[in-house]
């Protein structure tokens, strides 16, 4: 079991965060995703045999977020999360 601490970029609101962790839940390995607006992280406990850090950023990615400072001017412009 490891435990992943990613940025997530281009959330504004609680429903973000909700997008964001419902996502990261939904993958095969995932045992916890727990997401924060106030640190715009998310702390990914997986199963590093069914799953991986890629699988974890394309997930968030696939939401319209991005995953770190590179992704930001890209991630938040064709974002379709909850708040446009």
């Amino acid at each position: 079991m490891k435990t992943e601490t990613l940025k997530v970029t281009g959330m504004t609101c609680d429903g973000c965060t909700s997008k964001v962790a419902h996502a990261l839940n939904a993958i095969t390995g995932v045992h916890e995703a727990v997401v924060l607006l106030s640190t715009g992280g998310a702390a990914v406990r997986y199963d590093e045999h069914l799953t991986s850090p890629d699988q974890l950023k394309a997930a968030i990615k696939a939401e319209g977020y991005g995953t770190d400072a590179t992704d930001a001017a890209h991630g938040t412009k064709d974002k379709v999360g909850c708040c446009g």
